[in-house]
């Protein structure tokens, strides 16, 4: 997690800084591109055009704000443009493996979203989540799984579940 001194320190073009923002989201930017653009070393390109655009633009950054979405938006523009400049110079039709871009872009970015969130979870509440949600089982079945009382499975649900709503609450501001 990148704290408030290092993204105050990226607003001023700290080289370090963008170094660190590079490696906490270096991944997740190459994810989006990756998906955006179906070619690796496109991916790769557009990483490296996103930290370059990034650090160019720092001072428009609000190190007040999770720096997440605003790295995205500029790799969903980077992964367009490289799109359309390879688009305009044949290499769709050169390389047919090159995937067009998707119309629900924003959902690869929400759902990297909804990934940061439950890592911030606590294990516990991860776990219920985790077994509800991509194990498709009943609070009875995570109980049972988990070896806990019924109503711990429940409490932790809720719990986690009101937490993730509040921290994905822009998600739900952005779509409106």
């Amino acid at each position: 997690m990148i704290s408030g001194r290092m993204r105050r320190r990226f607003r001023a073009g700290d080289p370090d800084a963008v170094r660190a923002f590079y490696e906490e989201f270096g991944r997740a930017v190459f994810v989006v591109a990756f998906r955006a653009l179906g070619d690796r070393g496109l991916a790769e390109e557009a990483v490296q055009a996103t930290f370059l655009k990034a650090w160019q633009s720092c001072s428009r950054y609000d190190p007040d704000r999770d720096p997440a979405p605003w790295l995205y938006a500029i790799a969903r523009r980077a992964a367009i443009d490289l799109y359309r400049r390879e688009r305009r110079h044949g290499a769709s039709e050169e390389h047919p493996e090159m995937a067009v871009l998707p119309e629900t872009f924003e959902t690869t970015w929400e759902a990297w979203e909804i990934r940061l969130c439950l890592d911030r979870l606590s294990a516990e509440e991860q776990a219920v989540v985790r077994a509800v949600h991509f194990l498709g089982m009943s609070h009875r079945e995570v109980a049972d799984f988990l070896t806990l009382p019924i109503g711990t499975v429940k409490s932790r649900s809720h719990r986690a579940h009101r937490r993730l709503a509040e921290m994905l609450a822009h998600l739900e501001e952005a779509s409106a």
